[in-house]
């Protein structure tokens, strides 16, 4: 017996298949596994080198990255960021961090790469 999803809509345990699609009978809910699963897979956080982060992870800075604000100055390539949070911050800012010797802020994922 095939495995179906439950609705990701109200939950109902009852799907079906129609053709491409999957089917709700209780709130009418149509969608494509494949879509499900793509959608999915774009909303993993990635480091620069395409590897998949997760929370508590350790990462590298892989390029300069020059602060802005009331201290100043410069994360170094190579600097190892521990711990890191996953979450929706300012902009594309995904990762929320403390850096050795600048402290709490939010870093890109496009600039770090995993330990």
């Amino acid at each position: 017996m095939n495995y179906l999803p439950s609705c990701p809509e109200c939950g109902s345990e009852f799907t079906y298949e129609m053709g491409e699609l999957i089917v709700c009978p209780e709130c009418d809910h149509e969608w494509s596994p494949s879509e499900a699963a793509e959608a999915a897979d774009a909303a993993l956080i990635r480091d620069v080198n395409g590897n998949v982060l997760s929370d508590g992870d350790d990462v590298v800075i892989a390029k300069d990255l020059p602060v802005k604000g009331a201290g100043g100055g410069t994360i170094k390539v190579g600097t190892k960021v521990k711990g890191i949070r996953l979450q929706q911050g300012v902009g594309d800012h995904d990762i929320d961090a403390t850096v050795p010797g600048f402290g709490r802020m939010q870093l890109k994922s496009s600039v770090v790469k995993k330990a």
